[in-house]
Order: C-alpha cells, then sequence, then structure tokens
C-alpha cells in the first residue's frame, strides 16, 4: 500500500464558508492509496508515532489542494496574446482558424499530450475544458488525462450553424459523436463529460434541445456552454431569434438550465435573468482574464453571490492570458477593484479550490484535504521568484501571503503538483 507523509505549511478549507479555514505552520498531509487519510499539524503525528525521517520536508513551501479550473479551451493555447479584437471577431479571426488544425488527429494528439502537461505545471489537477468540433479532439484529451490519472471534465463542442465549414458538425453527427463519448469515457477513471454546444449563436435551436435530450439521458453528467459575454453577442443573438426575450431564455426553453450546467461569463445578465439562473442552480463561471483581455466586461461577483448562484472561476484560455490559476486570481482581484469590492485573497483561494468543487458537484471528492478525498494537491515555493519571496518574508498572516502569490505569482511558483497521491510535475532543482 503506497504512502506518503507531505510536511510543509499548510492550508485547506474544510467547509463551505471560506472563513472557516485550517492553517498549520508545520503541518502533515498523510496519503494512503491514493486518498487523504490525514491532514493535521505535524505534532500530532509525532505525539501518535511518526518519525520525521517518514516524512518528505518542504518547511518554506505552502501546502495546498490542487487547483480546479472551471473553463479552459483545450485548442486555444497557441492564440494566447493574439492582439485585438472583442469576442464576435475573436473567434473568426483566431479561434477557428485554430480549431481548424484539430481536425488533424495525431496533431490533435500532441496538443493534447502537451495541454496536459501545461496544466499540471500550472498546478491545475482538475480542469474542465472544451474540445473542438472533432470527436477525436475529445477522445485524445481523455486519452492524455487518464494516462496521468487526472480528474478532467471535457466534451466536443457541438455547432451546426454560423462558422467554417470545416468545424460545423451537424444535428445527427453532433448528438451521436457525443453519446459516443459519453459512453466510452464518462465515469472512466476519473473522467467525465460535459456536453458542450458552443454558445447559442453557433448551435441552432434544434441542437439545443438535442443537447439536452442527451443531459437528461445521463443526469450526472455536465453541461458547460457561454452565456452573455459581450453585448456585441447580445445584439447579433437578438437578430437571430425574432422571439428573443432574454440571452438565458434561449437555455431555459432548450432545457439546457440544469444545476450541473456551467455557463461561461453571465456578465450582462439582467436582474431577472440573475433570478431564473438562482432558480435553476446553473453555474457562473467567472472567467476575468479573459473578460478584461477581450474587453468583454467586469462580472458582477457580489450581485451573482447574493443572488445564491453558485460561481466557479477559470482561466478561459486562449483569450485568458495564463493557464495558471494563481494569476486569474489576481485578475479576479482588479475585476472586483473596479466595482468598488476588494475580493478577500482567502476567498480567492477557496474559490480555486473548494469553492470550484463544490459548485462543480465535485466537493465529495477533491477540493480539501478531509479524510477520504483524492490527494490532489500543489506545493507552492515562494523561492522560485525573488520579489515574491522577499513579499512573502514581511507576511504576518496567512492572507497576506495568499494576496502576495495571486498578485505578484504564477505558475513558476509551483514546485510541485501531485494527482491521486503521485507526483506528476516537479521543478527541476534551484
Amino acid at each position: 500500500m503506497k504512502q506518503r507523509f507531505i510536511r510543509a505549511r499548510g492550508l485547506h478549507f474544510p467547509s463551505p464558508v471560506f472563513s472557516e479555514f485550517d492553517y498549520f505552520d508545520d503541518a502533515i498531509l498523510h496519503i494512503d492509496n491514493g486518498y487523504v487519510k490525514r491532514f493535521d499539524a505535524a505534532q500530532l503525528f509525532f505525539n501518535d508515532g511518526l518519525h520525521e525521517d517518514a516524512c518528505e520536508h518542504h518547511p518554506e513551501m505552502l501546502l495546498l489542494p490542487g487547483l480546479i479550473d472551471a473553463h479552459v479551451h483545450f485548442p486555444q493555447v497557441e492564440i494566447i496574446a493574439s492582439f485585438g479584437d472583442q469576442l464576435l471577431d475573436w473567434l473568426q479571426h483566431y479561434t477557428f482558424p485554430a480549431e481548424a488544425k484539430f481536425a488533424d488527429e495525431p496533431y490533435a494528439r500532441a496538443a493534447a499530450v502537451e495541454f496536459v502537461d501545461l496544466l499540471l505545471g500550472h498546478g491545475t489537477t482538475t480542469a474542465f475544458t472544451y474540445a473542438t468540433s472533432h470527436r477525436h479532439s475529445a477522445d485524445v484529451l481523455f486519452e492524455a488525462a487518464y494516462a496521468k490519472s487526472m480528474r478532467l471534465v471535457t466534451g466536443k463542442v457541438m455547432m451546426d450553424r454560423n462558422a467554417p465549414s470545416d468545424l460545423v458538425d451537424s444535428l445527427a453527427t453532433g448528438k451521436a459523436d457525443s453519446e459516443y463519448l459519453i459512453k466510452k469515457w464518462h465515469g472512466r477513471g476519473r473522467l467525465g463529460y460535459a456536453v458542450t454546444p458552443r454558445f447559442a449563436g453557433t448551435s441552432t435551436e434544434q441542437q439545443l434541445h438535442s443537447a439536452a435530450d442527451l443531459a437528461a439521458a445521463y443526469p450526472d453528467i455536465w453541461v458547460q456552454t457561454h452565456l452573455s459575454e459581450n453585448l456585441a453577442e447580445l445584439d447579433w443573438l437578438r437578430s437571430l431569434h425574432s422571439d428573443f426575450l432574454d440571452y438565458f431564455s434561449l437555455y431555459e426553453r432548450a432545457g439546457l438550465a440544469t444545476p450541473r450546467s456551467v455557463f461561461g461569463h453571465c456578465i450582462h445578465l439582467s436582474d431577472n435573468e440573475l433570478v431564473r439562473l438562482a432558480e435553476t442552480g446553473g453555474i457562473a463561471a467567472f472567467c476575468p482574464s479573459s473578460n478584461l483581455f477581450l474587453g468583454s466586461g467586469l462580472f458582477p461577483l457580489p450581485a451573482v453571490r447574493d443572488k445564491g448562484i453558485p460561481i466557479a472561476i477559470g482561466t478561459d484560455v486562449g483569450a485568458g492570458t495564463s493557464l495558471s490559476m494563481i494569476s486569474t486570481l489576481g485578475d479576479a482581484y482588479r475585476v472586483c477593484q473596479l466595482q468598488r469590492f476588494s475580493l478577500d485573497p482567502l476567498e480567492a483561494f477557496y474559490m480555486a479550490t473548494m469553492g470550484n468543487a463544490r459548485a462543480l458537484h465535485l466537493d465529495d471528492r477533491i477540493g480539501n484535504f478531509c479524510a477520504g478525498k483524492e490527494a490532489d494537491f500543489v506545493l507552492l515555493n515562494p523561492s522560485r521568484n525573488p520579489q515574491v519571496a522577499r513579499r512573502v518574508n514581511t507576511c504576518q498572516q496567512i492572507r497576506d501571503e495568499l494576496f502576495c502569490y495571486m498578485i505578484l505569482g504564477d505558475e513558476r511558483l509551483i514546485e510541485q503538483t501531485s494527482v491521486s497521491g503521485d507526483i506528476q510535475f516537479q521543478q527541476e532543482p534551484v
């Protein structure tokens, strides 16, 4: 039976309230066969007979649960930092040409392996990701994640209109390919499927209904799509639908407004839409880096939270500018500051761990170090960035240290990423 004892400074959020956290200046995480056995102060382990030599000791590092990315586009890594454009032009000029390359299966397979390794190198151990409209793009991504025992949810993009001919599917193939992938991959290892209509502008109403039929037939899968990201997008949708009530209604009447539906962005929803989103239990995916980069708008975090809508946070690469959830939290802080709301760094790191797990219905498996959880974790090493290290040395509280990481840090702080107790990424020695 494989066991590990990781000794470092440690933090996690054992409850749904971010202010109720456990932090130890000297902690031990006991992993037994891929699952958390115990997380506690080191001295209590030693009192119970554990010998110090049994521990992997990292006294200057911070141990955290693995980071969770709620919204990311696997085929868009190569278009990060592409100049100019807002959403609709961005799709035409950058997104669709990049995704067309995935028609080539060897290209898609190589990109999938690279993407999974990039996620792990950025400290992300769970991701909800969009593939392309090609069935094999999801197939190869599942293969790459499965090889690393990673928890990953993805889906083939469904898109039967308003896209280049080499990317559109059909009503029949969109459903058939999705069902094939569900049967092959959902529930295999730590993998899950999300029915993935890109958004209401690129799927006919018939395809949206077809996606809802799949979600109803397989009630433990997820739905992921985009909602109210950009004002020009809203105007375009009004022109497509003569009976347009509001954006959210397009998903409601199709049957896609469910508690397992992850709606990317949700920036420009009316008060009435927010109320209805809350009533359905749907999840709002906050993508601050992408929203800032494309100039889409500011996610109204306090208003969404006050309505009781679950909020998950994601990088939204490639419009998002980094796969690092740490730097994404810094952008979340900036978005909130522009709305005269200061995002507590403890809440931010809660969102990227236990908060995302809870919003995405995975908190029975991941998100913290409670006994029985899957042992996904990262070690942050402030010495990897001299500026961060110097600033952290002045911090008196863990809240201040986390804020330094959000504002000054990125993936370079990730010393080690472990999935199900096994190291899947390790920095080279300094």
